[in-house]
């Protein structure tokens, strides 16, 4: 049995939850989920531009683990962006506390008013159905 994995460093928390392609139902799209620690990987990394070892030094993680998480992200959203997949960001890590606003996040922000997980009116995202995909 694998030992449990080390709690990730995150100071990074995402305002959008969710991105598609415009103008195609999210019901026709397969979704790419990326989770906090390999957002903050490609935020630190390519958005700030700190060499691996900074990176894992913030990540309070070690260089070869850092390297995994990046690559795993990079590799998601570029085969989101060459598939035309949507992507959606997992928050389950965080903690009430640290949700993107005092009240329960949307996950999306279309325009005409529709989920993306379920095509349903919008809602918010502890209530979405997502199994009427």
């Amino acid at each position: 049995m694998p030992r449990p994995a080390k709690p990730r460093h995150v100071d990074f928390t995402p305002t959008a939850l969710f991105f598609k392609p415009a103008g195609i139902p999210l019901r026709q799209l397969e979704v790419a989920t990326i989770g906090l620690a390999e957002i903050e990987a490609l935020r630190l990394k390519d958005v700030e531009g700190l060499d691996q070892a900074e990176c894992a030094q913030q990540m309070r993680i070690s260089r070869p683990t850092f390297q995994r998480i990046l690559t795993t992200a990079r590799q998601k959203v570029a085969l989101a962006l060459v598939n035309g997949n949507a992507i959606r960001v997992e928050i389950s890590a965080l903690e009430p506390d640290q949700l993107p606003s005092s009240e329960e996040p949307e996950i999306h922000n279309t325009t005409d008013g529709y989920c993306p997980h379920c095509d349903a009116p919008r809602h918010r995202y502890r209530r979405c159905n997502q199994e009427t995909t």
